[in-house]
């Protein structure tokens, strides 16, 4: 029986996500590469994806999460004294992208570093953020999911070129009513899967000598299997971790991958579709900003509402996994349902 009832109650209170202007759809890889706009949307769910301007980086794309953020509420950054960015593309090792957004929304002087899980980052970011105020480090703490995966994958492969792109969302970590926020959270990683899902830094090998390329590299195969089994295993302990079942859940927030691993996932838990956010026809695998950015726009379009149950469940280079489960508080200005996204049936 979960015992997060003793805790204090901490929870999102402000949401953001960005999304760059250039729209690149299926269509685009097939001038140049042995593809079709069909095979792709087939094979992965995907319609079109976001790529960053030539001049703008992952601390761009998370600075426009941020300020989309504050654009609904003013007051959202008050008493932040912590930043992370989860992202694999960030701007340099040093100064963190955690940093640089910082200082450019008016945070100079809170804490601030990345956090390196890839897809699984963004979540991964939200139970450490929890774990930084039940300590008393922090008062609230700005999670920042941001990618500019269009910098980084190589745009004549295609096993990579097809699946990703670039997008940011942002919340803030602070405590809600007693009973709402966070519950639980599942995470792991098991290093032996780094040859399936891998991004060279430093070194030109792995450990046993697998040897990286340039840029991003995946073997589809393995990782399909490996987070099939992971979501729908991590979706299960975290919510009998949380004394819930699946008839609990109101929502499932996945990570934004495959749309056949996601329905591959939630089946093992026997949630339907239907409950399931998906927004990857849209964006494809923005990797750390698919949580928040499928989130956001739930709750922007009003199918995510105060007091329901959610699932947020990801995987990621590492290869790593996650999931937790969170009673929604839907108070703040920036988590209210946008009349026109709610009119229209469709998010940010």
């Amino acid at each position: 029986m979960s015992v997060f009832s003793n805790r204090p109650s901490i929870g999102i209170t402000a949401l953001g996500s960005y999304a760059p202007e250039r729209v690149v759809p299926n269509a685009h890889f097939e001038a140049y590469m042995d593809t079709n706009a069909e095979w792709i949307e087939s094979r992965t769910g995907i319609r079109e994806r976001h790529f960053a301007a030539p001049d703008e980086y992952t601390s761009d794309v998370g600075v426009g999460a941020v300020r989309d953020m504050l654009s609904r509420d003013p007051d959202a950054l008050k008493e932040v004294d912590a930043v992370i960015c989860a992202t694999v593309s960030p701007d340099a090792l040093m100064p963190s992208t955690a940093a640089l957004i910082a200082m450019q929304v008016g945070l100079t002087g809170a804490a601030a570093f990345d956090l390196s899980t890839a897809c699984s980052g963004f979540v991964y970011a939200l139970s450490v953020a929890s774990g930084l105020i039940q300590s008393g480090v922090a008062r609230r703490v700005l999670v920042v999911g941001a990618e500019a995966l269009s910098k980084i994958v190589d745009q004549q492969d295609r096993g990579t070129a097809i699946l990703f792109g670039d997008g940011a969302g942002a919340a803030v970590v602070g405590p809600v009513p007693e009973g709402l926020g966070f519950q639980e959270f599942i995470m792991g990683a098991d290093g032996a899967g780094g040859p399936s899902l891998y991004l060279r830094c430093v070194a030109p090998t792995l450990p046993g000598g697998f040897e990286m390329g340039q840029s991003v590299g995946m073997n589809g195969r393995e990782v399909f299997k490996f987070a099939v089994r992971v979501l729908g295993d991590s979706g299960q302990k975290v919510l009998q971790k949380s004394g819930l079942t699946s008839a609990d859940v109101d929502w499932v927030i996945p990570h934004q991958a495959n749309v056949r691993i996601i329905e591959a996932a939630v089946e093992r838990f026997g949630i339907p579709m239907s409950k399931t956010v998906v927004n990857l026809d849209r964006y494809g695998n923005t990797s750390s900003a698919t949580v928040p950015l499928a989130l956001h726009e739930a709750v922007r379009d009003g199918r995510v509402q105060d007091s329901q149950q959610l699932l947020l469940i990801a995987f990621g280079g590492g290869l790593s996994w996650v999931a937790g489960t969170m009673k929604w508080w839907g108070g703040a200005p920036s988590l209210r349902a946008d009349a026109a996204s709610a009119l229209a049936g469709v998010g940010a």
